[in-house]
C-alpha cells in the first residue's frame, strides 16, 4: 500500500487547517471548558492514531497491510465528516455577511453542518458494511457479424478485481460471489486480473472457495498489476520471483486457465471463437509485462492474427492497453478489462452515472466503442471489480460487479 509523500503533504495540511477551523468555531460557540477540553482531547487523540498508523510498516516482506487500510480508513471518514461541517460553516458566514440576523444564519449553518458531518460519516460506513457486499449483475448483448451462428447465445461471466487479501481470512463474501456467478450457469468464465493485493499467500485461504468456479468451458484468467509482487519490498529477487511462480500454479490447480499471452479456441461443431489473454499492460506508473504479438501476431502473413476475421475476445487488465493500441490497430472485436475499480465510487441516478475514477482513468467503467483505422467496430467493456484495495469500502452505487455476456449473431 503506497501513500506518496506528495499526496500525504497536502492532506496532513489539510487535516490541520481542518482541526484549527473547528477550534476557533468551539471557542466562539460555547464557553463550556468541558466541550473544549473534548475537542483538544478528541483531535489529539485522532492526530496520534494518525501517527502509529503511518509507523506501522506497509511494503516490508510479510507485513500485515489490513491495519493500516482499516486504521486510515477510519480517520479519513472522520475527516471527511469534519471537513463537511466546516464547508456548511463557511457558507453559513458568507450568507451572514449580506443579512441583518446573521448570529441565526451562524446557529443554522452549524446545525446544518453537524448533520452533513454525519451524513458523510454514515455514507462512509455503509461503503463498508453493505455496498461492498451488494454484488451487481451485469447483462450486456454483444451483438455482431463476425459472431458464428453456432455461438449465438453463448454466455460470459466476467469477474474482475478480487483483492482477496483485503478479507484476511474471511471466506464469506468471495463464497457469495462464487456462488453467485455459478447460478447465472454461463458457458464460460473470465477473470481479468488482481486476484490479489500484494503477496500469493493472500490467496492461500480461498483456494477451496475459488476452486468452485465452474462453466462448461472453463475459467479462464490473466494478472493484474497487484498480482507481480511490485507492491512489496523482497528480500530477493528470487523470493519475488517464487511468490509470482507460486500464483501461477496456484490458479492450475483450483482449474483456471492463466493466459500468459497466450490465446485459445472454443470450439462449437465447425465454428469457434478465440480468447486472447495478455500479461498486465500498464500505463505509468504501472510495468508493462504482456504482449499482444506473443499471443496473437500482428503480422497478416501469419493465420491467426490480430486483423483476422475470427471472432476475437481480448483479456487485458488494464482499459488503457485498448484505448492506446487494441482500438486502433487490431480488429479484436470486444475487449475485456478491469483495474479501474471506478476508483470504489459511483454516483448514478437512472441509466446516468459518473466516477471520480474520470479524472485519471478515461474510460473507467461500463462498455466503450470505437471505429479502428480501417474502419472496424471495436468494443471494451471495463469491469469495476469485485474487491477492494486502499480503502476497504464501496461507496454509493460501485457495487461488486459481475458482467454477464450474451453473444449474438448478427445476421448481414
Amino acid at each position: 500500500m503506497r501513500i506518496p509523500i506528495l499526496l500525504l503533504i497536502p492532506l496532513l495540511v489539510l487535516t490541520f487547517l481542518i482541526d484549527l477551523y473547528l477550534w476557533n468555531d468551539v471557542k466562539r460557540s460555547t464557553k463550556k471548558r468541558g466541550w473544549r477540553i473534548a475537542f483538544i482531547i478528541s483531535t489529539v487523540i485522532c492526530w496520534i492514531f494518525l501517527a502509529v498508523t503511518l509507523s506501522l510498516p506497509r511494503r516490508e516482506e510479510g507485513a500485515d497491510i489490513l491495519p493500516v487500510m482499516w486504521m486510515l480508513y477510519a480517520f479519513i471518514s472522520v475527516y471527511l465528516a469534519k471537513l463537511g461541517y466546516v464547508v456548511c460553516s463557511l457558507i453559513g458566514k458568507l450568507l451572514a455577511l449580506f443579512v441583518d440576523n446573521n448570529k441565526k444564519i451562524g446557529k443554522v449553518s452549524r446545525i446544518i453542518g453537524v448533520m452533513m458531518g454525519f451524513l458523510l460519516l454514515a455514507v462512509m460506513w455503509e461503503g463498508v458494511f453493505y455496498s461492498r457486499y451488494n454484488i451487481e449483475v451485469n447483462r450486456v448483448e454483444i451483438i455482431s457479424h463476425s459472431i458464428p451462428r453456432q455461438f449465438n447465445g453463448y454466455t460470459i461471466a466476467q469477474i474482475s478485481d478480487i483483492h482477496v487479501g483485503t478479507w484476511g481470512n474471511d471466506t464469506t463474501f468471495v463464497s457469495t460471489l462464487v456462488d453467485s456467478v455459478n447460478a447465472l450457469h454461463p458457458d464460460l468464465i473470465v477473470f481479468t486480473g488482481d486476484i490479489v493485493n500484494r503477496e500469493t499467500k493472500e490467496i492461500e485461504p480461498f483456494l477451496s472457495t475459488l476452486s468452485r468456479l465452474h462453466a462448461p468451458d472453463g475459467v479462464m484468467s490473466i494478472l493484474g498489476n497487484h498480482d507481480y509482487g511490485d507492491y512489496m519490498d523482497w528480500h530477493s529477487p528470487e523470493a519475488r520471483e517464487e511468490n509470482n511462480r507460486m500464483l501461477a500454479i496456484h490458479q492450475k490447480n483450483i482449474g483456471w486457465d492463466l493466459l500468459n499471452n497466450e490465446r485459445r479456441f472454443i470450439s462449437r461443431d465447425n465454428d469457434s471463437i478465440m480468447i486472447i489473454g495478455v500479461e498486465n499492460i500498464g500505463d505509468p506508473p504501472f510495468p508493462s509485462y504482456g504482449n499482444l504479438d506473443l499471443a496473437l501476431p500482428a503480422e497478416k502473413d501469419s493465420i491467426y492474427n490480430q486483423n483476422d476475421r475470427n471472432f476475437k475476445i481480448l483479456l487485458t487488465h488494464n482499459p488503457a492497453h485498448w484505448d492506446d493500441y487494441v482500438s486502433h490497430h487490431t480488429n479484436i472485436q470486444l475487449t475485456l478489462s478491469g483495474h479501474t475499480h471506478a476508483m470504489q465510487m459511483v454516483f448514478r441516478i437512472g441509466k446516468w452515472s459518473w466516477s471520480p475514477a474520470v479524472f485519471r482513468y478515461p474510460l473507467w467503467g461500463g462498455m466503450y466503442e470505437r471505429l479502428n483505422e480501417r474502419g472496424a467496430n471495436t468494443q471494451l467493456y471495463v469491469n469495476i471489480g469485485a474487491g477492494e484495495v486502499g480503502m476497504p469500502s464501496r461507496l454509493l452505487s460501485a457495487y461488486p460487479e459481475i458482467t454477464l455476456f450474451t453473444l449474438r449473431h448478427k445476421a448481414q
